[in-house]
Parts: structure tokens; sequence; C-alpha cells
């Protein structure tokens, strides 16, 4: 079984914004396979989907960006599900608006929704996929920037991105890490047409 967790924020006010592009990316992997979020026993909402390579489940913490770890930890405690099957999926400000970067392991980045994961999991090592949403204007206050929503014309590049993101999760399910790293950790339309460029 394989656990996948879209990080965000709960509410209305937040639909849309940067900070809940991980709940946009389970969604469309619910969307896809028919699975529907109900309440959990934690403090989240989940999915169970059946595909033919192995049962997922889909995550959404319902605590706020910043405590998602517990949720996260005790999905993962009561389904047995170890580490390396766990992905993690959030935004990430310090990568260009839709690019993908896809991890076993690493630091938080400073990123307080990945820092609660690593606290309730007790390591760093854990999967994770970061989707870019642009830092914005430098005088811009990132609290502001990362719960703003997009803009009219940055909304293709969003929703492209956020396809491409369920379409890494499907290959995390199916394939080892680094498969995965090497086919979504390519700029699929880098500037200048120069051919892709990758990231490992």
């Amino acid at each position: 079984m394989k656990l996948i967790v879209g990080l965000g924020n709960p509410g209305k006010e937040y639909l849309g914004t940067r900070h809940n592009v991980g709940f946009g990316v389970v969604d469309a992997l619910a969307n896809r396979h028919g699975g529907r979020f109900a309440a959990a026993k934690v403090d989240g909402l989940i999915a169970r989907l059946r595909l033919p390579a192995d049962d997922v489940l889909l995550l959404k913490p319902l605590t706020y960006m910043n405590l998602s770890g517990p949720a996260v930890q005790g999905v993962a405690h009561y389904f047995k599900i170890d580490v390396p099957d766990i992905l993690i999926v959030t935004d990430d400000v310090n990568l260009p608006l839709g690019r993908l970067r896809i991890r076993r392991g690493g630091t938080d980045g400073g990123h307080n929704g990945l820092r609660s994961v690593a606290l309730a999991l007790g390591t760093t090592e854990y999967p994770r996929l970061r989707i870019g949403v642009g830092r914005g204007s430098e005088q811009r206050d990132l609290a502001d920037h990362v719960l703003s929503r997009f803009d009219e014309e940055e909304r293709p590049g969003i929703d492209a991105a956020i396809a491409r993101a369920a379409d890494a999760a499907e290959a995390f399910v199916t394939s080892d890490i680094e498969s995965v790293m090497s086919v979504y950790n390519r700029d699929p339309d880098p500037p200048g047409g120069s051919g892709p460029t990758v990231d490992t």
C-alpha cells in the first residue's frame, strides 16, 4: 500500500491558493480513479484507490500546513505503511512556476509543512514531490504570496503542473523513486527550445 499526501490548508478561504497545490494533486488523483474523500480518525480526509499495481491512500490533513505531520504519521502507523511508500506533495516558492522536483529525502528547505512531517515521522528521508509556485515580488511578504491565488495568466501553467504531478504520483505507485525522478524532474518545456533539462 502507498500513501500520497497533499499538503494544504482547509477552508474555503484557502481554496485555490499557492499553498494548496498539494490538495489539488490528490483531488486530481481522486477524480481520475473515482475516489471519494471521507473523514478519518486522524484529523484529515482520506480516499482509497484500488489501482492495478497497488492500493493507494490519498490524505488531505486538516490541521493546517504547519501541523500536517501528526495526520501523516497517524495514517502511516494505522495502515502499517513504510516511510519509503509515503509521497508528500506540496508547493515550493523556490521553484519556477509549474516546475516539479521529486526527491527521495532531504531537508525541509524552510517549508513548515515538510518540517512537521519530518518531526512526526522521525526522519527527513521520506519521498516528496514539490511543485513550483514562483516567488513573486521580493517586496511582497512570503506568507502573503503563498496564501494568494494564481493570476489568470498563471492558471494554465499551474493546471498543467498539477496534472503532471498527478502523473508523477501514479508513477510513484508503479515504479521506483529513481525512475520517477528521471522522468518528472525534467523541464517539459524549457525556455529557448534547447531541449529538456534534467534535475536529479
